[in-house]
Parts: C-alpha cells; structure tokens; sequence
C-alpha cells in the first residue's frame, strides 16, 4: 500500500505571507482596477446625496422600497461607501506592494554588470562567423559606446546591453497610478467643491452659509475656508447675431482678500485663485427683480429672484415664494429675455439678450410647506396643496394685481453661477497622469536586447538575444557585424 503524505497546514506567519504575495500580485491589481472601475458606475447612474440631495428624496417618495435597498448598500454615496473605499485602498496597497519591490529589483540590475558571454554562443539568435581578430574587438567597443551599450569585457570577449527604458517605463507607468490615487486621495480628504449663483451687483462672502451647495473633504470643514469677498460689478454675454451661439462671457468683479481690494475679470477658461482655491464662471441667466405687496399694499417680498435657464435662448423657469404675505403666494413663472410667441408653445424666447424681456406667471395662495423641514427646489412650488388665484405676465416697469395684492417687475438683472474647486492633490493626479503617458510610450517602443561578441581561432563570433522577442534585433546585429568588419 501506498503511504499517505500529510501537508503540514499553514501558520498564522505563513498564512499571511500567502494572503500577501496573492494580494501583490500584477493580476490581483487589474482585477482590483476593473472592481474600482465597476464600482463607479451606480455614482453615475444614480443620484447622490452630496450633488443632488433634491433627487434622492424624491427617489424615497416616489420608490421607497428601492431608495431603501439603495440606502442600505450606500448606493446614494457611492465614492464614499465603506465597499468603495476598501476596493480603493486595496488597490492602493496592491499596487504599493506589486511595484515597489520589483522597481528596486530593477534598479539593481540597472547598476549590474551585462551578464558573461555565455559558452555556446551558436545557439543564440543571429548567430554569425567571420574572420578577424583582436581589432574586431576594439570596433566592436567603440560600436557599443556609440549606441549607449552598457558593457562587459572579459578576456577575448564583451558582453553588451541595452533597452532598460521598456521595463523602466512599465514600472513608470505603475509608479504614476500609485502617485494619481495619491492625488485623488488628497483631493477627497482635505478638498472642498462648492456653487453659489451670484446676481449682478451682490456680495459673496467665502462662508459656507453663502454656498448653494458645498461639500467638503472628510478630514476638513468650514474652518478650511480661506477669506475672501467676491462683488459681481457686471456681467456680459456675446451672442452671434445669426446663430444665437455663445461667442463670449465675462464678469467684472471686485476682489476683497486679506485687507486689499482690486479687480478681476473671470472667464470661462480664466478662473479666479484663491491659494489652492480656484473659482470658475460655470453658466449664466437672469434674475428678474420683484416687488409683491400684499392685499394692504405693504411689501412682502422684494428682490432679484434668479431663474432656471432651459435652452439656448435662456427661456427660464422659476418660482416667486411669499411666505410672509397672508395667506402665504406662490407664483409659477417662466422668464424670456426677448418675448415671442407660438401657437403650439406659447411664450417662447428667439434670442438670448434681453431685447423684449417678460415674466409670465400663474399665482397660488396657501401653505407653501417652506415649514416643514423637507427640503424643495427654489425653481419650482409644488402646487398640489394650493389654490390658483390667477395667471398674468409683466414686463420691465409694471404690475399685475390680484385679490390678495401685486406684483411688479422692476427691472431683470444677470446672474453667473460660480465654482469654487479647493483639490490640494490635482497637481499629484496631474504629473501622475503625464508620467503615466510617458511611462506607457517608453514600455511600447523600448526594446531589450543584448549582443555578445568573441574572438576565436577562426575569427570572430557574435550572437544576440531580444527580450520578449521584440523585433529589430536583426537589423541592428547586421549594422553591429558591418561595423566591426570595417564596412561602415
């Protein structure tokens, strides 16, 4: 009978060496990658809580059940879900423990000597014969210096080398991901991203309660804002008189920042900087400026109230709230800048200036729900719960009564939604990127080969390898056998 062999089981030493070398390994990094990849896609399909909280309660009125399933495996917080964030770090690490050995073990053999001419040159690739002797040998030398061999000569023979840039490249290449989740690391603990729309002729002081979304890095907060103010002095949009294509946008502001005040213009491709703030003109639209007074005739709402754009024209959305009138008003409008009219649309705009600017609107009275905790978009009233008082529509300079008061429109005013983008590790993720690009070009056309030659009795030999079988080695053996003859 056979006898049985028993496999000693692993240590707890062992087990975790086992469980590291499976961790570093290049395939479990690419799989990791793909597993980062596929993760992200439920970021964008759908709504998350830090860009657009408006959409996930809607998902909770409309589908409770599946917003409840989404909340449980944090499908409403994607990038900063516990199962992301452990396949992030697991790369992190992967690639950590996959590439910095094999680039010290690389470095290594940078610094080492060509490996010996082996004994049996004939049976490598290209091998050749021919006649010569020890001045073949000196050619031979001052061919490798030429093309930047690095060489080895011993006795009648030299051993040369060359192509490290491949495997340098490679390892370049896997450096420059680690260095880019460095940078995105950096931006997601310790940066800041926040908008603020901002109408011509207002202040934006930089505190969080200015913003009309912010959201901040996990190891950061309000206390991270620097101090600065921003007053919008004008802004202006070029239109192409043919097309109504955007030809240019610019905002003069005024700069207030550590006790000194000046001037700036923004564009849409010149932000602001702020240290490692940057502001960025994002969009544009109109604010038309109200005035409604209740039944009394005592004013309850008065002010620039901005709109939504919803084409390229800048017909926009809106909603006017008068919580403080009695009963409480709410107007649904729609705003053109240069009035016209459909039969099958209504009020369109044909331009995006304001050549013939109107605001159109129906009025509902009740309780607009702006008490209840619940948090609802400025651009629209949800009228279910509502009574319709009227409809009507005003232009620049006049007033439209109803029962329960007025309205007038004063004038309309542009407003510009700004950016304010705070990511201390761009410029990690951005020379991790352009060294990434580099690295890969030099993996695919860097090529390793090694070329040995030696005098015998009957000449000369020479022979060649090429690592990983790249091409060109053959070319460059018949140039290195011409040179050494003395034909080139």
């Amino acid at each position: 009978m056979s006898k049985e062999i028993e496999v000693p089981e692993l240590g707890f030493i062992a087990l975790i060496h086992y469980a590291w070398r499976q961790l570093t390994s290049m395939r479990t990094a690419l799989i990791l990658l793909m597993l980062m990849g596929v993760a992200a896609i439920p970021g964008s399909l759908i709504p998350q809580r830090i860009t657009n909280q408006i959409a996930v309660r809607e998902l909770f009125t409309t589908n409770p059940d599946l917003a409840k399933w989404y909340d449980r495996f944090s499908l409403f917080d994607v990038y900063g879900s516990p199962w992301f964030s452990a396949i992030y770090i697991l790369l992190f690490i992967s690639l950590i423990g996959c590439v910095l050995p094999r680039s010290v073990e690389h470095y290594k053999a940078m610094r080492a000597q060509p490996p010996v001419t082996p004994k049996n040159l004939s049976r490598l690739e290209h091998h050749q014969e021919f006649a010569g002797g020890a001045e073949s040998l000196d050619r031979a030398a001052l061919w490798f210096k030429k093309n930047r061999f690095r060489v080895r000569v011993e006795g009648n023979s030299i051993s040369a080398e060359k192509g490290f840039v491949r495997e340098t490249g490679n390892l370049l290449f896997h450096l420059s991901l680690i260095l880019i989740l460095v940078g995105v690391s950096f931006g997601s603990l310790f940066g800041m991203r926040g908008e603020a729309i901002i109408n011509v002729g207002e202040r934006f002081v930089n505190v969080a309660t200015s913003y009309d979304s912010v959201s901040f890095g996990k190891l950061t907060g309000e206390k991270s804002l620097p101090t600065f103010e921003i007053k919008l002095d004008k802004f202006l949009g070029e239109y192409d008189p043919v097309t109504n294509a955007p030809k240019d946008y610019t905002a003069w502001v005024t700069i207030t920042d550590n006790g000194s005040t000046y001037k700036k213009v923004i564009k849409v491709n010149k932000p602001l900087t702020f240290g490692n703030t940057r502001v960025y003109l994002q969009a544009n639209g109109y604010s038309p400026v109200v005035t409604v007074r209740d039944s009394e005739g005592n004013v309850a709402l008065q002010g620039p109230i901005p709109f939504l754009p919803q084409d390229g024209n800048l017909r926009s959305i809106g909603s006017i709230k008068v919580p403080d009138a009695q009963p409480q008003i709410g107007f649904v409008s729609s705003f053109v800048p240069t009035n016209a009219r459909t039969s099958d649309q209504g009020a369109v705009s044909i331009f995006p200036e304001l050549l013939d600017p109107k605001l159109l609107f129906s009025i509902w009275k009740g309780d607009l729900g702006l008490d209840s905790g619940i948090p609802q978009s400025v651009y629209r009233i949800d009228t279910s719960q509502l009574e319709k008082v009227g409809l009507g529509s005003v232009k620049p300079g006049e007033t439209f009564t109803y029962p329960e008061g007025s309205i007038t429109l004063e004038t309309v005013v542009p407003w510009v939604n700004l950016q304010f983008v705070d990511d201390p590790g761009k410029s990690y993720a951005l020379i991790g990127a352009i060294l990434a690009i580099l690295g890969l070009l030099s993996s695919l056309y860097g090529r390793r080969r090694r070329i040995w030659v030696r005098t015998i009795s009957a000449g000369v030999e020479v022979a060649g390898l090429a690592k990983n079988s790249a091409p060109g080695l053959d070319v460059e053996i018949e140039n290195f056998v011409s040179a050494i003859k003395g034909e080139k």
